[in-house]
């Protein structure tokens, strides 16, 4: 496969649509790492990986830091994508749980805690 196409984040691994969000809804498992929960179900049948990004509105009113927040949280998970080691892809909703703008380091890393704990379940 080609290397260059394996740090990008495509169209696919965006989940999207009414059947794949309800599905993780209602089956995924969640949990929680420093400022931010996540919501995760293994096998969705795909063969790839696929991503959701939220940050509540509650916290930052203004739209400008809220997709500053989403963008943060999609290129460190684009960074460290290839560290997720599960069979048959997983679906995986990243939800950002702190009132304060954290700078790109400390996303990076609740990301990777994310990542390893989802390779540590069974």
């Amino acid at each position: 496969m080609d290397t260059s196409r394996n740090n990008t984040l495509s169209k696919e691994e965006r989940l999207c649509g009414k059947t794949g969000i309800s599905q993780l809804l209602a089956r995924g498992r969640h949990g929680n790492v420093p400022d931010m929960r996540y919501l995760f179900l293994k096998d969705n049948g795909k063969g790839y990986n696929r991503i959701m990004v939220s940050v509540p509105k509650k916290f930052f009113k203004r739209a400008v830091k809220r997709n500053l927040l989403k963008r943060r949280i999609r290129e460190s998970y684009r960074r460290q994508k290839n560290d997720l080691k599960v069979r048959n892809g997983v679906d995986l909703l990243f939800m950002y749980s702190t009132k304060e703008v954290l700078g790109y380091e400390a996303i990076y890393k609740a990301v990777g805690q994310v990542i390893t704990k989802i390779n540590e379940s069974e």
